[in-house]
């Protein structure tokens, strides 16, 4: 068994790699060709556990996640965890992998894999609202799987900001970071924009020119009482694209709509889905389109299987004799 770092999960795959494999995940999804039970969650006093096993053909794996959410005050992150990684025929554990790099690679290109088949070709300016360190792996992954050249990035606390743009720069330095003063210069010099916010009230203004034409990623809202996404917006769709079906019950994204008849369920479809059926990708390429994602351990497999197998061929992570 091996052990992998933060920097080794980031050193194995490449982004494109990352983004085939979660695709296949997809379909996969799609497909029923795996077996995910219910996540288990643990509440403590303020303090959470979560247990995400999954099993696919080759291996399975399960995440562990702890969200503490006093830990800032003691300059621990929120979000720890750890993913084990075993064999399917055996059992025996393959890799112990880094849980919080883990998730912020997949899920960051989890919002790419929607980017890359949904947004126009000819977009240059990517959006980026929330500048924590997943609006950091948004960022990175979108650029490095594709052809971005300016990236225009808001957060209530403008330091956060600064502090993104000085580590992105360094990660990509052939674009060009911009601090938006608001959102609504944001979304004027943006044709894609990603929400990675923990925000209970829409983070977009209500207005339906300032979002027509856009292809909108949302990463932030996970509960049924968080949303990142206004009225109007719902007023310019035809279908809402969603990781997993559990995003109709997690997500107050989906949840509020829904309650409020400004989406209809038959507009609802997974991304998988639509790659599956094979429709035209070009379809949707100019019209204004959502992708909602809430994550599921299915993702964490895949993507761990990929990381572990090319950690292997180059002689990545630190061996662990049990």
């Amino acid at each position: 068994m091996i052990y992998l770092t933060e920097e080794d999960i980031l050193r194995a795959a490449s982004i494109d790699e990352v983004l085939n494999a979660i695709e296949i995940s997809m379909c996969l999804y799609e497909q029923k060709a795996f077996h995910m039970p219910q996540r288990l969650s643990v509440d403590y006093e303020k303090n959470t556990l979560l247990l995400m096993p999954c099993f696919i053909k080759d291996c399975f794996g399960t995440k562990l996640v702890t969200l503490f959410p006093e830990n800032p005050e003691k300059h621990i992150p929120v979000l720890n965890g750890i993913m084990v990684l075993n064999d399917a025929q055996t059992g025996v554990p393959l890799a112990l992998l880094n849980g919080p790099a883990l998730t912020a690679l997949r899920t960051a290109a989890v919002g790419t894999v929607s980017i890359r088949h949904m947004a126009p070709d000819k977009n240059k300016s990517l959006g980026i609202i929330g500048a924590g360190v997943q609006g950091f792996y948004q960022a990175w992954v979108a650029c490095a799987g594709g052809n971005f050249k300016d990236v225009f990035v808001y957060d209530l606390y403008p330091g956060k900001t600064s502090v993104l743009e000085e580590k992105l720069s360094e990660m990509i330095p052939d674009v060009k970071f911009h601090q938006a003063a608001c959102v609504e210069e944001l979304l004027e010099n943006s044709q894609v924009v990603i929400t990675a916010t923990t925000s209970f009230e829409p983070v977009l203004p209500d207005k339906e020119d300032l979002l027509a034409g856009k292809h909108f990623v949302g990463i932030g809202s996970y509960k049924p009482n968080m949303r990142e996404f206004p009225h109007a917006l719902f007023n310019l769709l035809k279908n809402v694209f969603i990781d997993t079906e559990h995003a109709v019950q997690e997500s107050g994204d989906i949840i509020v709509p829904l309650k409020n008849n400004w989406l209809r369920q038959e507009q609802i479809m997974t991304l998988g889905r639509f790659l599956i059926d094979d429709k035209s990708l070009d379809e949707v390429k100019g019209d204004t389109t959502l992708f909602k994602s809430v994550g599921m351990a299915l993702f964490d497999v895949c993507a761990s299987k990929l990381i572990y197998e090319k950690a292997i061929q180059k002689g990545l992570g630190q061996e662990i004799v049990l």
